[in-house]
């Protein structure tokens, strides 16, 4: 078996870390009963771009249990824990290609030493593993029967291709399942962001002028945790309706050029490019805090900021001090990646079961359906997103109504008026 790690010796510590996780992952558990049973992965190969945590080790436990072989690599080069990496590789004997603080040349060739197993399916987290495979020959992925994605940015990307009418193989958009986007993107990147900034300023977040750019199901957690720790929370957006959603729901809102001026923290979750540039550092005010909590770290400009400071320093982990000519000093958080998984942990276990059930259930779709499948991409079967709603439930001991015959027959049926 082949990996590239920082250290098997942290294998020990990940286990243990692993099985925190696994403790609260009940969803998981009970599919990875069935996945031992039945196999339905047996013989398919897997290659998994993801953020490799805690939860994606348990998540592996389970593709491995229902018979996929597996090759992983990082979906992001400061989301890995390297303890779980090192526990997958000697515990698991799974082909890891994982470390915290790559570079970006490290962090290619572990996907393309992810790649070699020639994968059947394809799991992403931000749509790197595809794009990588649509760059090269059609006949070096031939094999491939489709893949799943985990994220709003990849997502997008994706949709991209597929309108393009070059997406080669079909792809189940995880993200847009209800029980992934409601739950993992709210209440996971609401609490893990905050975590994340927390951890690496020891900042104060009450009575805060705190500015989350991008009002989507992840701006709207990140506003919503904020504001719980006293913040004065200002929103960010250029969708209308997004916008005046964030004002009913008692926010500020306003232009980002308007917000640089008076905001102390900032973090972006838009999915775009260059949502904080240049013109808005110039604005910001001294001690100014800028994270990004979207896929990439394209959503801060910078290269603008490098352009306009005289001097920077590392002044605490994930923490760089930029002074500016006039004296000001702006901070940049986790070199502008994803600041929940670079400075804190990521999501917390007990949402990515609901968003990981949905990948092992969507392989095991893709696996069964995929002769009948087009070259697009595709929402999570409703059946499927709404047993994961189910379990999770009942695994919290909670208990809903089902309808009666009566009302099923009115719901049914067009006569009965007033």
């Amino acid at each position: 078996m082949n990996y590239d790690i920082k250290d098997i010796k942290l294998a020990a510590k990940g286990a243990l870390r692993i099985e925190w996780a696994r403790n609260n992952m009940p969803v998981l558990g009970l599919i990875a009963e069935r996945f031992s049973k039945e196999k339905p992965l047996k013989g398919v190969k897997l290659a998994a771009c993801l953020h490799v945590t805690t939860e994606t080790g348990v998540l592996a436990e389970v593709l491995k249990a229902g018979g996929a072989e597996l090759a992983i690599c990082a979906s992001n080069p400061l989301s890995t824990q390297d303890d779980v990496a090192a526990s997958l590789a000697k515990n698991l004997k799974i082909a890891v290609y994982s470390i915290k603080g790559e570079d970006t040349k490290t962090y290619y060739k572990h996907m393309q030493a992810a790649l070699a197993i020639k994968p059947d399916i394809t799991m992403d987290d931000g749509a790197d593993l595809v794009s990588t495979i649509h760059q090269r020959k059609v006949s070096e992925h031939a094999n491939i029967i489709g893949g799943t994605e985990e994220t709003t940015t990849g997502v997008i990307r994706l949709r991209a291709l597929a309108n393009e009418g070059k997406l080669r193989y079909p792809i189940i958009a995880v993200n847009d399942a209800l029980t992934k986007h409601l739950f993992d993107n709210r209440y996971g990147t609401g609490q893990s962001t905050l975590d994340g900034i927390i951890r690496a300023t020891n900042k104060l977040v009450a009575g805060s002028n705190f500015v989350v750019c991008g009002y989507g199901w992840c701006g709207k957690g990140a506003s919503m945790r904020a504001a719980g720790l006293g913040a004065k929370v200002i929103v960010v957006e250029v969708d209308p309706l997004r916008a005046l959603e964030a004002n009913m729901d008692g926010f500020g809102v306003m232009p980002i050029k308007d917000a640089a001026r008076i905001g102390d923290i900032f973090v972006t979750v838009t999915g775009d490019i260059n949502v904080i540039r240049k013109e808005h550092f110039q604005a910001m005010k001294n001690g100014a805090i800028v994270s990004n909590s979207g896929h990439f770290n394209v959503e801060i400009d910078i290269p603008a900021l490098e352009k306009l400071a005289k001097k920077k320093k590392q002044i605490r982990d994930f923490t760089v001090e930029y002074i500016m000519n006039d004296g000001r000093k702006i901070y940049l958080l986790g070199e502008g990646r994803l600041i929940n998984l670079a400075a804190a942990e990521g999501h917390p276990a007990q949402v990515m079961d609901m968003s990981f059930a949905n990948q092992a259930l969507s392989a095991e779709y893709m696996v069964k359906n995929h002769k009948k499948l087009k070259r697009q991409v595709y929402k999570v079967p409703d059946d499927i997103d709404k047993n994961i709603a189910y379990l999770k439930l009942k695994s919290m001991g909670i208990k809903i109504d089902t309808l009666t015959v009566e009302q099923k027959k009115y719901l049914a049926s067009w006569e009965m008026g007033t």
